[in-house]
């Protein structure tokens, strides 16, 4: 009977640890996704909702963002990390008259050469080109310019906490001449802050400048986000909020919602 008990307790302890251990483990990988470089194949489906845009802030905006984040080894000390931004927009009454767009806009993609080690002070950093393709499926949901410049990204990971900052500029080079020039600051700070039971809240603003018409675009957005399982994959469900705190004449007013998931995928050895 004792022996009985033992192997009982034995059990049970080896079932705990291992709960704990896998709780560990989903904490780490959500502290990991807050990385926007990490060594990790994700892909991001982000949506966003705004209104309050157009010179009678009558139009209204909803972007899905897909954000493929691929990986790759350059060699034992370097890696790739490539980020595009495919826009999936649905958008209506923005200019008046315009009625109601659905299509693809321009993709935005970014290429970052990244140590594979941080720094002695624990910087993790990355740099690299960014493009803006004309891919827009209808003229009001592209710049119908093509663009190009350097980006930027750096970070560290203190305790639970992740600290970054990421930012790029591009330049318009070709494209429709009847359309105005591309030259556009983005900046982007952002901390969060992971639990151990894979809970991590998250503020960021995602700020542009644009150099041709000296406008300033700053949304603030603040989210929680859960790290779950489907079966064997992990996937962290998003909801957040934000508001516009400055944005051109015609740019949306007030507040953002946003929904995302984040999908991790197995990398192939």
């Amino acid at each position: 009977m004792k022996t009985k008990y033992a192997n009982l307790i034995v059990a049970n302890a080896i079932l705990f640890a291992s709960a704990g251990t896998q709780a560990a483990s989903d904490a780490d990988l959500a502290q990991e996704l807050t990385n926007p470089i990490a060594n990790i194949i994700t892909i991001p489906i982000q949506m966003n909702f705004d209104d309050g845009i157009g010179a009678s802030d009558q139009g209204s905006k909803i972007t899905t963002n897909i954000q493929p984040v691929i990986p790759f080894e350059v060699s034992d000390d370097w890696n790739l990390i490539t980020r595009t931004i495919f826009p999936v927009i649905s958008q209506s009454n923005i200019p008046p008259g315009g009625g109601s767009q659905f299509g693809l806009g321009d993709i935005n993609m970014s290429l970052f050469f990244s140590p594979k080690k941080p720094t002695e002070a624990g910087l993790i950093w990355g740099v690299g080109p960014v493009f803006l393709l004309p891919t827009g499926t209808d003229p009001q949901l592209s710049a119908r310019k093509w663009a190009a410049g350097p980006g930027v990204v750096a970070l560290t990971i203190r305790g639970k906490w992740t600290l970054g900052f990421l930012g790029n500029h591009v330049w318009s080079f070709a494209g429709d001449t009847s359309r105005p020039d591309i030259s556009n600051t983005f900046l982007q700070p952002f901390a969060a802050y992971t639990w151990p039971t894979a809970w991590t809240v998250s503020a960021q603003t995602e700020t542009t400048y644009n150099w041709v018409t000296s406008q300033w675009s700053v949304p603030v957005h603040v989210a929680v986000s859960k790290l779950v399982k489907f079966g064997k994959l992990p996937v962290s469900l998003q909801a957040g909020i934000g508001s516009w705190v400055q944005s051109p004449n015609s740019g949306p007013e007030g507040m953002r919602y946003r929904l995302q998931a984040n999908i991790v995928l197995p990398k192939k050895n």
